[in-house]
């Protein structure tokens, strides 16, 4: 990460495609965009039922150079980690069933 700037959540993402400005002609990006922005929307929301900032974690759409919806998830090593503890106590058992 390279600082509080509005770009921090792109640092370090380095999937080639749309974002990357390699557009093919005739490829439909924006079908991809959309599944992935769905996707992306409900896994942000459920970062937020987890108490999580999304300044801190997000998932971010995008899409590859193919046109297929990527879901990316950005954050700060801290809150990745409290993310990854959360996971790995539900996968355990700790909390309910998965």
């Amino acid at each position: 990460m390279t600082g509080f700037g509005e770009d921090w959540l792109n640092d370090g993402l380095e999937v080639p495609g749309a974002d990357s400005g390699l557009w093919v002609a005739g490829v439909d990006y924006i079908a991809g965009w959309r599944e992935a922005r769905e996707a992306a929307d409900r896994l942000n929301r459920a970062l937020l039922g987890m108490d999580l900032e999304l300044s801190a974690v997000r998932a971010v759409a995008s899409t590859n150079e193919d046109g297929r919806g990527v879901v990316r998830l950005t954050g700060w090593p801290d809150v990745v980690e409290r993310l990854a503890d959360l996971l790995e106590s539900r996968a355990n058992g700790v909390g309910g069933a998965v």
